[in-house]
């Protein structure tokens, strides 16, 4: 089933329906879609393998096959461009699994409703409990404060770029074999200089 994660407005669950099955059967997971309309039109569709590592050639046979899928079924009126990518390093939470497996990492969560006067949550993931998203949030005074978002309540989540993730992103592509040759030490070290920069922001 899409959720308001994967697919926000009605056009992109109609999306959703047609290229999920497309996607699923190629062995990969949709992520989050979007079309994008401005001065033109952009269909983003963001997926990942389900233990993760999608690479660039997976991404564009994702394309190639939905292509072919929307040419048929013709959903989108305007002419349109079709972006499919990974869901990058600080990738959206859009799924509740997605909120176990990143445990122990910074998020920011917002929700559709007021939730004890915020909609805006930051803090470490602690998993789920049921349909609850667990988050370990400042309290005040040094205190962190475990709260429980029911996962229907979310509108958008998504990992924060900190040094911890990156170093594990890393290590998983290193442990996978698909680290890319290139990624020395000096990569690591821009990266990192622009989590900094981002973070004085």
């Amino acid at each position: 089933m899409t959720n308001d994660l994967i697919a926000k407005a009605a056009i992109d669950r109609r999306l959703a329906e047609i290229i999920t099955p497309v996607i699923e059967d190629m062995g990969f997971e949709l992520v989050r879609i979007r079309l994008m309309s401005g001065k033109s039109t952009t269909l983003q569709i963001m997926a990942d393998k389900p233990d993760g590592g999608i690479e660039v050639d997976d991404c564009a046979e994702i394309s190639n096959a939905v292509g072919a899928v929307l040419d048929v079924e013709d959903p989108i009126l305007d002419e349109y461009t079709l972006e499919v990518s990974s869901p990058g390093i600080d990738r959206p939470l859009t799924r509740l699994k997605d909120f176990d497996t990143y445990e122990g990492y910074e998020a920011k969560i917002e929700t559709s409703e007021m939730i004890d006067g915020r909609r805006r949550f930051k803090g470490v993931l602690a998993g789920i409990e049921g349909d609850e998203v667990l988050i370990n949030v400042d309290g005040g005074g040094n205190e962190i404060v475990t709260i429980g978002l029911q996962f229907d309540w979310l509108s958008d989540a998504k990992l924060v770029l900190t040094d911890e993730l990156i170093k594990e992103m890393l290590r998983q592509r290193k442990a996978s074999g698909s680290a890319p040759e290139t990624l020395d030490e000096s990569a690591f070290d821009e990266i990192e200089t622009e989590v900094s920069s981002e973070e004085n922001e």
